[in-house]
């Protein structure tokens, strides 16, 4: 499975999941008034609209490279990404936080109890399920890294984006579900408003690790040292180098990666040699990963 395609089988998974959630959340909201529920219907609406955001990005981030844009429009998709971060931060944090106070300060009972309770728990196990989803996409690519190091080695953010939002809903909902159990036990309404902040400020740090991770993409970050490894492999084998002084890499898009190299060629190569040696290198390059799109040579 290609890249784009199993990022888009991620987020489709996500987007089916979260809209029926989102659904389901708003009608248990208005049953109940639940200020939590209510809180948690907007993170799961805020979450589908921004699948939606994410198909855009990365169906504009497809689009062939033209005479403006030579390279291609791959980095569009770090853009929409960041436009995500915005949305997790102001429609979900900032909505919920403010939900919560208005119910703290002016707190109301919860009524039927065990719709919220029913419906909470059944949003675990599809919230869980989208996750897996997501979960297993990123094990794919990173087998031998932690969930936090495989976000951080990520160079694709319409995976991790989907990773941090389930993440973020599977905490919310046990927040919400923690709040709503301690409302009820200590006839409390005010917890539940408690529960709703606590999701507000926990899609708020959401929305700052995924910024900051997109951030890093958006102002030109560098191919991983996997990937330098594989490429410095490639440069060593080479008899005919005699070494690379500068390797400089950038990633143009998740699965788009311009090498820039200075190379000391052997000194006992003829012209034709020195342009027969470019070529061969250019072609290993690209070979050892399939990301390496664009190879550029310049003798040192």
């Amino acid at each position: 499975m290609s890249g784009a395609t199993s990022s888009k089988s991620v987020i489709y998974a996500a987007l089916l999941g979260n809209l029926a959630i989102a659904a389901t959340k708003c009608v248990a909201a208005f049953w109940t008034g639940s200020s939590a529920m209510l809180s948690e219907a907007v993170h799961s609406l805020v979450d589908t609209s921004n699948q939606g955001v994410l198909l855009y990005g990365l169906r504009r981030a497809a689009r062939p490279a033209d005479e403006k844009h030579p390279f291609g429009y791959g980095m569009e998709i770090y853009f929409w990404s960041f436009v995500v971060a915005l949305f997790i931060f102001a429609l979900g944090g900032a909505v919920s936080v403010y939900e919560g106070i208005l119910h703290v300060l002016d707190p109301e009972p919860v009524e039927s109890p065990h719709v919220a309770y029913l419906v909470l728990i059944a949003s675990m196990i599809f919230e869980a399920l989208s996750f897996r989803v997501a979960w297993r996409e990123m094990r794919e690519r990173y087998p031998h890294l932690g969930p936090w190091a495989a976000i951080r080695s990520s160079k694709d953010p319409s995976v991790f984006a989907v990773l941090l939002e389930d993440a973020a809903a599977l905490a919310g909902l046990a927040l919400a579900l923690a709040g709503l159990s301690l409302a009820q036990w200590l006839q409390d309404p005010r917890f539940d408003g408690i529960a709703s902040i606590a999701i507000g400020l926990l899609l708020v740090f959401t929305a700052a690790i995924l910024s900051r991770e997109v951030l890093s993409l958006m102002t030109g970050e560098s191919a991983s040292r996997e990937v330098l490894g594989l490429v410095r492999n490639v440069l060593n084998a080479d008899a005919r180098v005699t070494s690379a002084p500068e390797i400089l890499s950038l990633h143009l898009g998740p699965n788009n990666i311009l090498l820039a190299i200075s190379i000391d060629f052997d000194d006992a190569l003829t012209s034709p040699e020195i342009e027969a040696t470019a070529h061969d290198l250019t072609a290993a390059l690209s070979k050892s990963h399939p990301a390496i799109t664009r190879v550029y040579l310049r003798p040192a």
